[in-house]
């Protein structure tokens, strides 16, 4: 049965986002900062069918693992806003819900990627996703609400977490507002590099 694991980057002092978030603003500007790990690794931008990237290293491992284990995507409105003006053609190579009040017909791309809009709830985009997925996992990636509402509902199986070693200071902060009596939470993996610290976390609804 697929998993449902969300996968996030944040700064040491727990913000996954800058202020004055928006597209023409994309994470409020601090998206180098919690994601130069990302970006020096060469499979980020084969993946974005660009050239780029000075490293093949284990960072690049865990990209390669993500993107592979994901059948279906799940975001919210404001960061398909703040991507949908920037992101290349076919960049998920899956199907991505959008969580949104609005209605919109289902954007189809070139390849494997069709966004669907999701007017409904997270439960009915979460079903949605399974069919997608088949026998892969379900991802979700932000935004910060987004991961709240999944975490708060009990629905999350694995908290896949990059911890870049900075500070923000002010923003908005990844666990805000999620309930800390759900979960029983275990530390199944922690793996160190120069530009970030991943830990993979494996939670089970009490």
């Amino acid at each position: 049965m697929s998993k449902i694991f969300l996968d996030s980057g944040i700064t040491l002092d727990g913000f996954f986002a800058g202020e004055n978030r928006g597209p023409s603003n994309p994470m409020g500007g601090v998206s180098e900062k919690i994601h130069r790990w990302m970006f020096h690794q060469k499979v980020f931008w084969e993946h974005l069918k660009m050239e780029g990237g000075k490293e093949d290293g284990l960072d690049g491992k865990y990209i390669r693992e993500t993107i592979a284990r994901t059948g279906a995507i799940i975001m919210g409105k404001r960061m398909f806003e703040e991507g949908e003006v920037s992101w290349p053609e076919d960049l998920f190579e899956a199907d991505v819900y959008v969580l949104t009040h609005e209605k919109r017909e289902p954007w189809v791309q070139k390849g494997k990627t069709t966004f669907y809009f999701i007017h409904d709830g997270i439960k009915s985009a979460l079903e949605k996703a399974r069919l997608s997925a088949k026998e892969k996992d379900i991802r979700i990636i932000g935004g910060a609400n987004t991961i709240q509402q999944f975490l708060n509902a009990g629905l999350i199986d694995e908290c896949f977490i990059h911890i870049a070693p900075v500070f923000l200071g002010s923003g908005i902060r990844l666990f805000d507002s999620t309930d800390r009596d759900i979960y029983d939470i275990k530390i199944i993996e922690v793996i160190s590099s120069d530009l970030t610290t991943h830990i993979r976390y494996e939670l089970k609804k009490k």
